[in-house]
C-alpha cells in the first residue's frame, strides 16, 4: 500500500465508500464502527436507497442533482446490482396539480399518458391518467449494496473492525463518517427521522420505484426482490431514536392502499426507523479540521450522494481537486 494510513470511523453508506475509494486507490485504510454487527444501527440500513438525483431536486439545491448524477455514474461502475429503471412518478386525479408542480420543479422528465404507465407498469393500469417517467434514475437494495462495499473493501486488503470506538493512532488521517454519532463535535448538525415499513406481495410486481404524490402524505415505493417492497416518505425533525408512530404508520399503510388496493394483502415484514444526520440547508459538509476531515449531513440523500463525497474526498487528499464549495478548512 501507498500513500498515507487512513482511518475511517462508521461503516454506514458515507464510511463505505470513503473506504472503498480510498482503497482502491491503494491506501492502506482501516474501516471502524462501534457497532459489533455491521449496519444494525446505521441510518443508511432504513433507506430507500433511490438514485434519483432528478427527483429529489424538487427540495433540494442544484448541487444535490449535480453530485447526484456523478454518483449515479460511479454506482454503475462499480456495482452490478443497480436497477436502472427509472423512476415513475404518479398522482390522483384530485391531486393533478402535485404531478404538474413536481414537473416544473424537476428535469430529465417525459410527461406519460394512460397508455404509457400501462406499459411500463402493468399493475398500475387504468389508475392513473398521466405521469412522470424519470428514465435515467435507479435503485439498489440497500442491504445487498452494503454488503458488497464491505467484501470488496476487505478485498482490496483494507482492515475492517467492528465493535471498536478508536482509530489507528498512527493514523495520518481519519475520516469521520459517524452520522449523528458526531453531533456532539459538530456545529448545526441536526437529526431527522425517517420511518419506513417494509412489506412483501409477490402478487404486485412494480419495477422501478414509484412517487404517489399528495399535498399531505406523499409516498414512495421501492420495488425490492420476491415481491418486496420498502414504503417510505416520512420526514420528522427529531433526533428520537424508538419505534413509528401510529399516525406515520397508518399515513404510510393507507397511501400504499391508494397507490394500488392489493397492499391491503400484503404481509407485513417490518416496520421501523432511523435518524439522519443533516445540517440547516439539508445540503452535506466535508468539514476539514487538520489530520481529521469530517464527512457528515447527508440527510436523506445518503446513497444518492456518497460515492460523489468519497471521490471528493480522495482527490482532496491527493491534492488533484480545486476546494469544492461542499469542503471548508478550520
Amino acid at each position: 500500500m501507498n500513500g498515507p494510513k487512513i482511518s475511517v470511523i462508521g461503516a454506514g453508506i458515507a464510511g463505505l465508500w470513503q473506504a472503498y475509494t480510498l482503497a482502491y486507490r491503494g491506501y492502506a485504510v482501516h474501516l471502524v464502527d462501534q457497532e459489533r454487527i455491521p449496519f444494525s444501527k446505521a441510518a443508511s440500513a432504513y433507506a430507500g436507497a433511490m438514485l434519483a438525483p432528478f427527483c429529489e431536486r424538487e427540495t433540494a439545491p442544484p448541487i444535490v442533482q449535480d453530485l447526484g448524477l456523478r454518483s449515479l455514474d460511479i454506482w454503475r461502475s462499480t456495482f452490478a446490482g443497480v436497477v436502472s429503471n427509472g423512476t415513475l412518478v404518479v398522482a390522483h386525479p384530485g391531486d393533478r396539480s402535485e404531478l404538474i408542480r413536481f414537473s416544473r420543479l424537476t428535469e430529465g422528465h417525459r410527461v406519460l399518458d394512460a397508455s404509457d404507465v400501462a406499459k411500463l407498469e402493468p399493475d398500475l393500469a387504468r389508475r392513473f391518467e398521466t405521469a412522470l417517467f424519470y428514465a435515467e434514475e435507479a435503485h439498489v437494495d440497500p442491504a445487498a449494496a452494503a454488503g458488497f462495499l464491505l467484501r470488496t473493501i476487505r478485498r482490496l486488503n483494507a482492515k475492517v473492525t467492528f465493535g471498536h470506538n478508536g482509530t489507528e493512532e498512527d493514523a495520518d488521517y481519519v475520516i469521520d463518517c459517524r452520522g449523528m454519532g458526531a453531533s456532539q463535535d459538530v456545529t448545526a448538525l441536526r437529526g431527522v427521522r425517517g420511518e419506513r415499513i417494509v412489506i412483501q406481495n409477490p402478487a404486485i410486481a412494480l419495477k422501478r420505484p414509484v412517487r404517489l404524490l399528495h399535498p399531505y402524505a406523499p409516498l414512495y415505493v421501492v420495488p425490492w426482490d420476491m415481491g418486496t417492497y420498502m414504503i417510505g416518505a416520512t420526514v420528522i425533525e427529531s433526533d428520537e431514536q424508538g419505534p413509528v408512530t401510529l399516525r406515520s404508520a397508518l399515513d404510510l399503510l393507507a397511501m400504499a392502499y391508494a397507490l394500488h388496493p392489493a397492499f391491503g394483502d400484503a404481509r407485513i415484514v417490518a416496520i421501523d426507523a432511523g435518524v439522519r444526520p443533516a445540517f440547516p440547508d439539508n445540503v452535506p459538509r466535508v468539514i476539514v479540521r487538520g489530520r481529521r476531515i469530517v464527512v457528515n449531513g447527508l440527510y436523506r440523500h445518503g446513497f444518492l450522494l456518497a460515492p460523489a463525497l468519497a471521490e471528493l474526498v480522495a482527490d482532496y487528499l491527493e491534492g488533484g481537486a480545486a476546494l469544492s464549495p461542499l469542503i471548508s478548512e478550520e
